[in-house]
């Protein structure tokens, strides 16, 4: 679903549209990539964590969380002292000593998997509390969210929201917009009608010209999103809904999950695995949106179909997991756990000890004992790589065209 290192650079070569213009005339100058002695010893991953760093923290926290390990106290607190005063968090913020302006890069991804992850580990109803006021208060008209605040709705931040409210206990039914609109209306026009080709996905956003154009990234996270599910699922009741693609004046967001998952099903039925959707990138396979593919596809009550993914995960994603980082170590345990799978024995691969080894380590205890601070604020400075560095090579690259910031908040078709 959403978010994993390249997809967060897909979503920083889009948000400017209209509504965020003005933010990409404050962007900063390129910097040096930051040496991995520089990262916080309480921060997951040595790569830079400019686009990832509170993503890949929330997943890893709550991979732990999931396998029964309670997660390090200075990896709970690095991610508390990441949060704004707003309650938004940012991708990542190198000095938390300077408070959160108008000029910073907050975003509704970072801060639905930040809930997620602390609402799962006890945290104080202040922090929690505060992020889903702020999610609550960007919420769009239509019901949805886009990546960056203001931005068009799509498919992945309106789940992974979904997944956040439903995680702090607040029915997502009951988030109506002053149209009243809920998150699921949303989804629900994101669901690209049988009759179309791709018929039964979820597109990412509509495209130029308002058609939808199916995404497996976005069906994955569109599935969850569509069950009131969040990153970390059990399996869904086994007994299917139709086999055909269902379609009518009374379309259900249950309807659209199992049209999402039966999309799905026949995309992995071939290989066992789904095709990079980056726009520009060579044909290969994607081991994170196969990842989440099986999670969707299990939640959905269709886990026989999602065997074959999984046993090509278990043979194959050792050497991605390994280069990507803990939130991919995070996404194969998630994987492991929706269907019932060992992530200690994830194809010959303990996948526990692996991201355990990605950050500060933790205990075999109940996760739930971990204490988490209301609010902490005394990270380690470091410059970190500008987004708009970064961006410049997204663009350079081909990943995305004419854009600056995030792609979850432009209409285009999406990868």
């Amino acid at each position: 679903m959403i978010v994993r290192r390249s997809a967060a650079v897909l979503a920083a070569t889009a948000v400017i549209g209209a509504a965020c213009a003005p933010v990409a005339l404050a962007a900063e100058s390129p910097s040096p990539s930051p040496s991995s002695k520089a990262l916080p010893s309480g921060l997951f991953g040595s790569a830079d964590p400019t686009y990832d760093g509170v993503w890949r923290q929330s997943l890893a926290l709550l991979a732990q969380h999931t396998v029964g390990v309670k997660p390090a106290k200075s990896a709970v607190d690095w991610l508390v002292g990441q949060q704004c005063e707003s309650g938004a968090f940012a991708p990542y913020r190198a000095d938390v000593s300077v408070k959160c302006d108008a000029k910073t890069m907050v975003d509704t991804n970072s801060t639905a998997a930040a809930v997620q992850a602390l609402e799962a580990l006890g945290a104080d109803d202040a922090v929690t509390g505060a992020a889903v006021k702020w999610l609550k208060s960007v919420q769009n008209a239509d019901g949805g969210w886009g990546y960056a605040p203001g931005g068009a709705s799509d498919a992945n931040s309106t789940s992974v929201v979904i997944s956040a409210l439903e995680s702090a206990d607040s029915d997502p039914e009951d988030q109506l917009t002053n149209e009243e609109k809920t998150p699921y209306d949303a989804l629900l026009t994101l669901s690209v009608p049988c009759e179309e080709d791709g018929g039964g996905a979820f597109a990412f956003q509509p495209d130029k010209k308002g058609k939808l154009v199916a995404n497996a990234d976005a069906t994955a996270a569109g599935v969850l999103g569509a069950l009131g599910k969040g990153l970390v699922t059990e399996a869904g009741d086994t007994t299917k809904g139709s086999e055909k693609c269902v379609r009518g004046d009374s379309f259900t967001r249950e309807n659209a999950a199992t049209n999402g998952a039966l999309y799905l099903a026949d995309a992995i039925a071939k290989d066992g695995y789904l095709k990079s959707a980056l726009a520009g990138a060579e044909d290969q396979p994607d081991h994170g949106n196969t990842a989440d593919a099986v999670v969707a596809l299990a939640a959905a009550g269709r886990t026989a179909d999602a065997t074959k993914a999984l046993a090509w995960l278990e043979k194959n994603s050792r050497a991605w997991a390994a280069q990507s980082g803990p939130a991919a170590y995070a996404q194969l345990i998630f994987a492991a756990h929706a269907t019932g799978t060992d992530p200690r024995d994830f194809g010959g691969v303990d996948l526990v000890k692996q991201l355990g080894a990605t950050g500060p380590a933790g205990s075999n205890a109940t996760a739930t004992d971990t204490a988490v601070p209301s609010k902490e604020k005394d990270q380690d400075e470091d410059s970190g790589v500008s987004v708009w560095w970064i961006v410049g090579v997204g663009l350079v690259g081909g990943i995305g065209v004419g854009f600056l910031i995030s792609s979850r908040n432009k209409k285009q078709p999406q990868p």
